[in-house]
């Protein structure tokens, strides 16, 4: 058994390195791993950074010239992977590898598993934690699902879940669309806790106050 292990990446010289080297280290069970990293037009110097991680780990480098978003980028990887599971890892070091054994254990007697965030231990990030909570609330009323964390960036699929779903969205609005589409196709998904460290976004991180309205038309596009 294969696990497909997605790195999209824009703009992390500062922590991709380590990200790599935690995803090589990470225990999988028996698992064979096969990690796709997807460079997203970055121009901090990441770009060659992971060129010289290719050499020494020897992951798939898929890039794009320009930053296409990291739906774009997500979706990309799933097309080239040929695990029979599929994992997204996010470029950053705000969801750590060792949780993988959390996720793999509900993946053997589930099609689909989200690591739903503790956000209980990071205090200073209400507004975030609030948007978030918003966004899933407003899914869960459309849906009729009860999800606690529907933007999470940990997932990881049987591969056939993943066969026949086309992804739209270029942003991290994929989050709310790969959700709604799961679910249409007849798909559940289990949650299971995991630990979360955030970063500021003076430490780089991506995700804009608009993109919860983004995520809200999409909850409304994707039910109707």
């Amino acid at each position: 058994m294969k696990l497909s292990i997605i790195i999209p990446v824009f703009n992390e010289k500062n922590t991709i390195e380590e990200v790599i080297k935690l995803v090589y280290n990470s225990f999988i069970f028996d698992y064979e791993k096969e990690v796709i990293v997807i460079d997203d037009g970055s121009f901090d110097g990441t770009a060659e950074i992971l060129e010289k991680l290719k050499n020494k780990y020897g992951f798939i480098l898929l890039k794009h010239f320009k930053n296409m978003g990291k739906g774009k980028a997500v979706y990309d990887g799933f097309k080239k992977a040929k695990g029979d599971l599929i994992l997204i890892q996010d470029a950053d070091l705000e969801y750590n590898p060792k949780e993988y054994q959390k996720l793999l254990k509900e993946i053997e007697n589930n099609d689909v598993v989200y690591g739903a965030r503790d956000f209980s231990k990071n205090k200073g990030y209400f507004l975030y934690f609030l948007g978030n909570k918003f966004i899933t609330f407003c899914f869960n009323l459309f849906f009729h699902s009860n999800f606690s964390d529907v933007m999470t960036g940990y997932k990881v699929f049987k591969s056939n879940v993943l066969k026949n779903i086309n992804l739209e969205s270029k942003g991290f609005d994929f989050e709310i669309e790969i959700t709604a589409k799961i679910l249409k196709s007849g798909y559940k998904i289990k949650e299971t806790k995991i630990d979360y460290y955030p970063r500021s976004f003076k430490q780089g991180k991506k995700l804009k106050w608009f993109y919860g309205f983004v995520c809200i038309w999409k909850i409304i596009k994707y039910r109707v």
